[in-house]
């Protein structure tokens, strides 16, 4: 088997390190319905688009619970007419769930379905206790530190 290094997504990625974490140690075999992208739409901005072609909004649900977020789509069942024949049918109507793993205060913004893709807006919050602050240094002046001359006698 080989082995692909996945460092240079590292670099080039915020907000999804579980992720690629996941895809660094392998996998099983995920089932590649229904198709997505993952996008950057800002500096703390994602967008998951998922391709949901022929289910409507009362047949998807999505839930975000602790750091994972879980899309399901289930057809309901309609009871064929007996004058429509389906001669081919093309057009997948299969239950799915996609679980997305998501990093540290990435949060669900929102979500739309448009078009039969439905886009799921994320937004990483980090809290102002984990952001980096600047320390300015004073320009030739010395803080008020009193010495303490401690001389054992």
């Amino acid at each position: 088997m080989r082995t692909f290094d996945l460092t240079p997504l590292y670099r080039s990625t915020v907000g999804f390190d579980r992720l690629f974490d996941m895809l660094g140690t392998g996998f099983d075999a995920a089932p590649g319905y229904p198709p997505y992208n993952i996008e950057r739409t800002g500096e703390n901005d994602y967008r998951i688009t998922v391709a949901v072609a022929g289910f409507g909004e009362t047949e998807l649900s999505i839930e975000a619970k602790e750091n994972t977020l879980t899309i399901k789509g289930e057809k309901q069942t309609k009871e064929d007419k007996a004058d429509n024949e389906v001669l081919y049918q093309g057009i997948a109507a299969r239950a799915f769930e996609r679980v997305f793993q998501l990093a540290d205060h990435v949060t669900v913004k929102g979500a739309g379905l448009e078009n039969g893709l439905l886009h799921v807006d994320l937004v990483r919050e980090i809290p102002e206790a984990k952001k980096p602050r600047q320390i300015p240094i004073g320009a030739g002046k010395t803080a008020n530190v009193k010495v303490v001359d401690a001389k054992a006698a």
